[in-house]
């Protein structure tokens, strides 16, 4: 593995932060197999996607759980239920938490979509932070910026220095795009390293490095949307997480923080094709019962908006031209005395949840 101590001072900037490539064999025996299987993984989380025809489904519902939860690891909380009825209004009025989420998906989403026009780049990172943010962001330029543990210990200090941050990101944008034989999946997790050592920005910097994970498996082939939910494996295992990317700073150990990484990401894939074909169940469920008891309610349209997000409301259904909102209305009603949904009354506006989706998004 090559380990080798750096003495770094968690106090002073850490301003030799090695350049990529790290010096260091990646590609151990161990490292090797735990691609297999991830690789594995992936692909079944990739073919999975064509079980849901409607992607809409996909991409509005999975990332709002990554949202939220990679928000969380900041210690930016919201409810599922706060969460929910954002989803459906990303522009009206909510706490600043939630607000902050949403704008998490919203980053994600607008990333998922610039890949089609550039690629991953320090313009595109800052385009993510910005948007997480809700404000202009560039690089740092203040001088005391340092991580602290939950006893509010200093643990790390990143390198100062705005013309050294643009340097290191340079760096790290020609590692993401080296042309090599190194498995993107490592790849990936030793970009994710080198992206939070550099701490590029005064805040954000988390969820923006994870949501570089997710468009970096995109760009490179290995998912078609952005549905991995990293950020929970990462929840669970939060203080070992901060603990291995310490170990990279401090002793070279590379290989503990990349199995670690991809053990993310083969559990995290596999439990995301659950999800999915759980929602293709109920999905396909609900359309046979509509079909059957409600025919004339029923459009394929309809039921694809009902499980984008677990809530609806009748001006949903006439924004998309399903229906004139005095039908579209009738048609929630109706769903809702067949146990499909259930209504409840926000302010002057109604609510149909879906409490099905709500379960399986869940669980």
């Amino acid at each position: 593995m090559g380990k080798k101590k750096h003495a770094v001072d968690p106090l002073k900037p850490y301003n030799r932060l090695p350049l990529l490539p790290p010096k260091a064999e990646l590609e151990t025996k161990a490292v090797l197999k735990a691609c297999v299987a991830a690789r594995a993984a992936l692909a079944e989380l990739k073919a999975s996607g064509g079980l849901i025809p409607n992607q809409a489904v996909l991409i509005n519902a999975i990332p709002l759980l990554e949202a939220r939860d990679s928000s969380a690891i900041e210690n930016v909380v919201t409810t599922n239920d706060k969460l929910y009825q954002a989803a459906l209004d990303e522009d009206g009025k909510h706490d600043p938490g939630t607000k902050e989420v949403v704008r998490y998906r919203r980053a994600l989403r607008e990333g998922f979509e610039g890949l089609k026009k550039r690629p991953l780049s320090t313009n595109l990172f800052r385009s993510l932070c910005a948007t997480i943010k809700g404000r202009e962001v560039d690089v740092r330029k203040v001088t005391d910026t340092t991580l602290k543990n939950q006893d509010g210990k200093v643990v790390y200090t990143p390198p100062v220095g705005a013309d050294l941050l643009r340097d290191l990101l340079a760096n790290l944008e020609l590692y993401l795009h080296a042309e090599d034989d190194l498995d993107p999946l490592v790849r990936m997790a030793v970009a994710h390293y080198q992206f939070e050592a550099i701490h590029p920005f005064l805040d954000g910097n988390g969820r923006t490095g994870r949501i570089i994970n997710i468009l970096f498996l995109v760009e490179r082939g290995l998912l078609d949307l952005p549905v991995l939910y990293l950020s929970r494996f990462i929840i669970v295992r939060k203080a070992e997480y901060y603990r291995l990317l310490a170990g990279v700073t401090t002793n070279n150990s590379w290989e503990p923080w990349i199995l670690f990484m991809l053990e993310a990401v083969a559990d995290t894939a596999r439990e995301t094709v659950e999800r999915i074909r759980r929602i293709r169940d109920l999905f396909d469920a609900a359309c046979e019962r509509v079909r059957r008891e409600l025919p004339k309610t029923y459009s394929k349209e309809l039921m694809e908006v009902l499980f984008e997000l677990p809530y609806c409301r009748i001006n949903v259904l006439v924004e998309r031209g399903i229906a004139q909102r005095q039908t579209a209305a009738t048609y929630l009603d109706a769903l809702e005395k067949i146990g499909i949904l259930k209504s409840e009354q926000k302010g002057r506006d109604k609510l149909f949840r879906n409490l099905e989706l709500e379960k399986a998004l869940r669980n």
